[in-house]
């Protein structure tokens, strides 16, 4: 078993496997990264860091690119609105 990590997404404590990238984790949560300016839930779409999508709040970041960046114990990630 994969030893995990806390971080907190939303205001919620969740348990990641050590090395997840923060977009896999909201992905895994069923979690959108962000939500476009029509109301759409969008996320992680290239997985290169090139599309955009997965932008996020990440340790009051705005606008991070959740699937460049790795979680870290005590991370806090907020959807994008």
């Amino acid at each position: 078993m994969p030893e995990t990590i806390a971080i907190v997404l939303n205001g919620r404590s969740l348990s990641v496997a050590m090395g997840s990238t923060v977009a896999a984790a909201m992905l895994d949560a069923g979690v959108a990264c962000r939500t476009s300016v029509s109301g759409e839930p969008r996320t992680a779409l290239c997985g290169m860091g090139i599309c955009y999508e997965c932008r996020a709040t990440v340790d009051g970041v705005v606008h991070t690119r959740t699937c460049q960046l790795l979680c870290r114990e005590g991370m806090r990630v907020e959807s994008s609105r």
